[in-house]
């Protein structure tokens, strides 16, 4: 049976004070077995008195956990910070600055700024290894996300963006925003990051079409004949519930998403996704990212 997540109760237990959290980085980043690196000795370190720092016991060279991290160089609690990544990894529809800015006290700069970092962190985390190879299935998608609908024609798709997802059975999925919604634009996509031999699932979308010239075992399904799945076991379902669970975060929470930000979005819900059968490992894999 797979680990909950860890609850609000569980989070404010392992993380009371500033200090504790403070303690973690230090453990994270330097760990209880090395040497100073400036003595050499073996490592000795205690706290100093009102900064982020530890002071080696033999030679007086300091240590800041928070160097080279968001942490750095800012005001804000670094319990407000742990706080902010416990909300983005239990929740799944994410987190909007404007809750962060109501809950923490802080001004609307400093919880975007805070939600935005936290989010490039989530993206940088998951593999950009290829998927799929012979035998294995991944399906493919795209799907518009912002703007408005009015019109027809070509006209009501150009203020959108488009993005194209690919999805592993069984194993990971990854986002990238296209360049247009053409073949060129997405045979530049599955070419980067699914292998050839890899049997590729997709519906009947236009910019699909050759894909079987190019490498590739496509199967398609045609759902305006109402076919969402073949009797091989082909279809693209579990990508369009990933859709859905990414629009209802953007549409619910957030609103509107900018095209220019977007990228930070798409890998936000990714990583959950990717993450959903060990929520417990969430948290802990988050915060080691910051000290790499």
């Amino acid at each position: 049976m797979a680990q909950k997540a860890p609850t609000l109760r569980q989070f404010q237990d392992r993380f009371p004070t500033e200090d504790s959290c403070l303690d973690h980085l230090f453990q994270v980043r330097y760990g209880t077995d090395f040497d100073c690196p400036k003595c050499g000795r073996p490592a000795k370190y205690s706290r100093v008195k009102g900064r982020r720092a530890y002071q080696c016991n033999w030679c007086a060279h300091q240590l800041y956990p928070t160097a080279g991290t968001p942490f750095d160089r800012t005001r804000t609690p670094l319990r407000d910070w742990f706080y902010v990544m416990f909300l983005f990894t239990t929740t799944r529809n994410g987190v909007a600055a404007k809750r962060v800015e109501r809950e923490l006290g802080v001004t609307y700069k400093t919880a975007w700024r805070m939600c935005h970092e936290i989010r490039k962190y989530m993206g940088a985390l998951d593999s950009d290894d290829p998927l799929g190879g012979p035998g294995e299935i991944v399906e493919i998608d795209e799907t518009l996300i912002g703007g408005s609908v009015s019109g027809k024609g070509s006209g009501y798709k150009a203020n959108k963006t488009c993005v194209v997802g690919m999805l592993e059975r069984d194993g990971e999925l990854i986002t990238r925003v296209a360049a247009g919604r053409h073949k060129a634009a997405m045979r530049e996509l599955i070419h980067t990051h699914v292998l050839p031999g890899t049997r590729v699932n997709t519906d009947e979308f236009g910019g699909y079409h050759g894909l079987d010239a190019c490498g590739f075992d496509h199967v398609t399904v045609n759902h305006k004949a109402g076919e969402y799945a073949k009797p091989c076991g082909a279809g693209v379902n579990t990508i369009e519930g990933f859709w859905a669970q990414l629009k209802r975060g953007i549409n619910g929470t957030h609103i509107h998403v900018s095209g220019k930000h977007l990228p930070k979005y798409l890998g936000e819900f990714e990583y959950r996704w990717n993450m959903r059968q060990v929520p417990h490992l969430m948290l802990d894999r988050l915060m080691v990212s910051f000290q790499r």
